[in-house]
């Protein structure tokens, strides 16, 4: 096949190292250089006195632009534009493959021009840092990659379709599927019924094959999905501040299906949000209103379950903040996909295509590319501040809390506060802020460990074990079981 071009753009004074280095790389690699050429401002011949010309033909020639953007924006022209925008401007005319990587730098170490310059960048391009000339190589590799992959330049399955080599048909949960049928049935007209043969079920759905399964199938129905996949978990955290600082009030790490790890985790959110419910002067069933729309709050955490990278060794994270709530999926954005196109109608490209499909057939997503539209629909019907979407290192959804709610979360929880300390004073002794936590937490889950106690309330395992003695010596819990295979459990 002929050789696809990449044009790497940057200020040349900055990134002198770095372009030789990438150009070298490039054609030396023994993948990367059967598949690209690249052309740097070092390859023109030491006569050439209209370089600026030529530079915007190699552009419009090459397959890929790369651009270096750091903290200085370059020389500029009579129109006051360098070099490097006037190369971007032409790569975006010219519909090229845009993959733009920044420095590690903050904002105010950048001059004001090119911040405006990578500003405008996020509308067109997936952008990625890097604080070395390793990690330049190592993302710029990833991408390229990507793009063979994705142009079936080579060829290799996505993770959730390859089979598993160390899994078999005794690992899945007969149960799930007959479930999944049932509802599967009754929403989407699937040809089966839960009486049908499960072997016959996974190979329509394509994830078994003659008694080897995929590994789509055991985080659908597997019996211990993170027996195979330990980052296949979610992790959720409650927060009562603006940042992530202990003590952590509430913290959980769900495992399971990827069915059960949306319920779980959506039904963290909402138990930890501001509710509020009608009057019953008009029937006996109440309207429940939570300050965060269900539907917006669903869909981030499934978009995050089905389209995480599951190769990662991060898990996803649903942090629920004052202000707002965030969900952290490990994964990224297809080529050609960006956070601007996101908030318009779009394609649905899923990243887990055998994952894909059983969530659409339960009745979990659409698979037609709705699922941001929603979220932006529901928060504007809420009165909310619009959604935010971020595709840095990760890709996170971000939901914006009512401000009129929090402020009546605060006064709920301030009075809750002087009732809960007058009770006590009339009653027991006091307990300290740390055993509340430890109690609160327990409640939550009384499978609880010390160790997940020691990240939650910000104390070492000797203060948490010092803690729990002083709460079973006034009564308030006690330990059923041994210390291992036991429970917690709460007696006032």
């Amino acid at each position: 096949m002929q050789l696809k071009r990449i044009f790497i753009s940057s200020n040349q004074s900055e990134f002198k190292e770095e372009r030789k280095l990438l150009a070298e790389y490039l054609r030396s690699d023994a993948l990367l250089c059967k598949f690209f050429d690249v052309f740097i401002f070092e390859n023109l011949p030491a006569n050439n006195n209209d370089s600026g010309e030529v530079y915007l033909d190699a552009v419009k020639q090459c397959d890929i632009y790369i651009g270096l953007f750091g903290k200085e924006y370059g020389n500029e022209n009579a129109d006051g534009i360098s070099p490097t925008e006037k190369e971007f401007n032409c790569a975006i005319k010219n519909h090229k493959i845009k993959l733009i990587f920044l420095t590690n730098h903050s904002d105010t170490e950048r001059h004001p021009k090119e911040l405006k310059l990578i500003k405008k960048a996020e509308k067109f391009v997936v952008r990625k840092k890097f604080s070395n000339n390793l990690e330049l190589k190592t993302s710029i590799y990833n991408s390229l990659v990507r793009y063979l992959e994705e142009n079936e330049y080579i060829r290799t399955l996505p993770f959730d379709v390859t089979m598993n080599r160390y899994a078999s048909f005794d690992d899945l949960d007969e149960e799930k599927i007959k479930n999944f049928v049932y509802i599967a049935h009754k929403k989407r007209a699937f040809p089966f019924t839960p009486d049908t043969n499960i072997k016959t079920i996974l190979t329509h759905l394509n994830l078994i094959d003659d008694n080897k399964i995929t590994n789509a199938a055991i985080l659908l129905f597997g019996i211990k999905p993170q027996k195979y996949f330990i980052t296949s978990e979610v992790r959720c955290a409650h927060f009562h501040g603006y940042d992530k600082v202990k003590p952590i009030p509430n913290y959980q790490v769900y495992k399971g299906d990827i069915f059960q790890l949306i319920t779980q985790a959506v039904n963290f959110v909402l138990s930890n949000i501001t509710v509020s419910t009608s009057a019953r002067d008009k029937g006996v069933v109440v309207d429940v209103e939570y300050e965060l729309p269900v539907p917006a709050v669903t869909e981030a955490i499934v978009n995050a379950v089905a389209h995480r990278d599951y190769t990662s060794n991060a898990s996803i994270q649903v942090m629920l903040f004052k202000d707002r709530l965030e969900v952290w999926n490990p994964g990224h954005l297809p080529y050609g996909m960006t956070v601007e196109k996101l908030k318009k109608k779009h394609s649905s490209i899923p990243v887990n295509p055998l994952i894909a499909e059983p969530l659409y057939l339960a009745g979990t997503i659409e698979r037609m590319g709705t699922g941001t539209g929603d979220i932006i629909r529901q928060c504007k019907k809420a009165g909310l501040k619009l959604p935010e979407f971020v595709e840095e290192e990760d890709f996170r959804v971000i939901l914006s809390r009512n401000r009129q709610s929090e402020r009546k979360e605060t006064a709920e929880k301030k009075g809750t506060e002087k009732g809960t300390e007058k009770g006590t004073e009339k009653g027991t002794e006091k307990i300290t802020k740390n055993q509340q936590l430890i109690i609160d937490n327990v409640i939550n889950n009384q499978y609880i460990t010390i160790d997940d106690l020691v990240v939650i309330v910000g104390i070492s395992a000797s203060k948490i074990k010092e803690n729990l003695s002083k709460l079973k010596e006034k009564g308030l819990i006690e330990r059923i079981g041994p210390d291992k295979g036991g429970y917690w459990k709460v007696l006032k």
